[in-house]
């Protein structure tokens, strides 16, 4: 049932009461600014069809009702604590101060613009603007795919100048330790610190995340089998032990490694090493986390300690500044090298799909580039020198 009003000139009114079809539940929409009561009429009738198609954008629902409702039923206890936290972050620090007590279906894709140019303009990073955009195209997606909303209001942004875009995909190459300066690096670190050595080197030996490896405990490494169980990750924010551990990146992230038999004899050593902590250090020790990599007295690796010995140490080895993650990639391109197929890089990285492999580790390697051409060669010899002979006795 509708009804139409005349506010005053050039503005005419309308209120819709329907029936909620999943909950039964009278509901009321109201719309207003309308400039005569045919626009008012349209404006209605549009309405009530995409109620008809079960579109729930009349529920009166705010953006940050939408965004809280988002977080709790399809982030939280489905994503990393990190993730989580970032997105937590984004929408109290950034989206809602800025949209207040915007409807949810009158965020259009021009006053999203302007939402991103105004985080531009407060001299935040094109990066940090493109993470808080990340945060927001998600809850809009999934605002359309509930039918709160038409259309993605977040879709198509604009966030870097053509120039930008064009040094940000020249900057977008995959970077890793070279294959014949890997020794040198590993020599800097056992001669910077043993603790820092075997934690560097088990990093490129298995691909894992930094954080995976932090959270590694005994219990998931298994030297009979020379297999490692990656199923958590390292909450640094965490206020007790008890939450030190959170969930990996995806669900895809859980999962099961061999290692190499040398990296199963050096932390057979390297065990060797800590079980000489616990006797020496006996209460002060804390074995109850069961750390692989950690402090001599059992404690997490800190954060800070760890980016400044890696920075000291690519120092050393004389190569260019890189972050902790380079060591993953690095471990990925050695298993290219090795011919390996893409598949098991997929798995042992954790990847959700074989294509995001593919995408990101393709044609890195100019080692990978000579082995290509050199088969190449060789597989098209006779074939193409057949070619070159029938030419010169022509």
């Amino acid at each position: 049932m509708a009804s139409f009003k005349r506010i005053s000139p050039g503005n005419w009114s309308f209120r819709y009461k329907y029936k909620d079809k999943i909950t039964g539940e009278q509901r009321e929409v109201k719309r207003r600014g309308f400039q005569t009561k045919v626009m008012a009429e349209k404006s209605y009738e549009e309405l009530k069809r995409n109620i008809q198609l079960g579109f729930d954008s009349v529920s009166n629902e705010t953006l940050a009702e939408f965004l809280e409702y988002w977080l709790k039923e399809y982030k939280e206890g489905k994503i990393s604590k990190n993730t989580f936290r970032l997105h937590e972050r984004n929408i109290k620090n950034h989206i809602v101060p800025y949209f207040q007590n915007i409807q949810l279906d009158e965020l259009s894709h021009k006053l999203y613009q302007q939402f991103i140019n105004q985080l531009i303009k407060s001299s935040y990073s094109k990066r940090t603007v493109e993470i808080i955009h990340g945060t927001m195209y998600g809850a809009m997606q999934k605002a359309k795919i509930l039918k709160k909303i038409y259309d993605n209001p977040c879709t198509d942004v604009s966030i870097y100048s053509a120039k930008e875009k064009r040094e940000k995909e020249n900057k977008a190459t995959i970077k890793f330790i070279p294959y014949d300066k890997i020794e040198s690096f590993l020599d800097a670190a056992l001669s910077d610190n043993y603790t820092y050595y075997i934690f560097f080197r088990f990093l490129i030996e298995t691909g894992v995340r930094k954080g995976e490896a932090l959270a590694l405990q005994w219990s998931n490494v298994d030297l009979n089998s020379n297999r490692i169980r990656i199923a958590q990750s390292l909450d640094y924010e965490a206020e007790s032990d008890e939450e030190l551990f959170s969930d990996t990146k995806t669900y895809h992230s859980v999962r099961e490694i061999p290692i190499t038999n040398r990296l199963a004899m050096d932390l057979r050593s390297h065990k060797v090493r800590q079980n000489d902590n616990i006797f020496r250090l006996k209460k002060a020790y804390n074995d109850q986390l069961d750390l692989v990599f950690c402090r001599e007295n059992g404690t997490p690796l800190p954060k800070s300690t760890l980016f400044n010995a890696f920075r000291r140490i690519l120092k050393k080895a004389e190569l260019p500044a890189l972050s902790i993650h380079t060591l993953r990639h690095t471990h990925a391109v050695l298993l290219l090298e090795s011919n390996v197929e893409m598949k098991y890089i997929q798995e042992a990285l954790g990847h959700g799909s074989m294509q995001i492999t593919s995408d990101i580790y393709t044609h890195v390697s100019k080692k990978i580039e000579t082995d290509a051409i050199e088969r190449f060669e060789n597989h098209t010899k006779n074939i193409i020198s057949g070619i070159e002979v029938r030419k010169i006795t022509n």
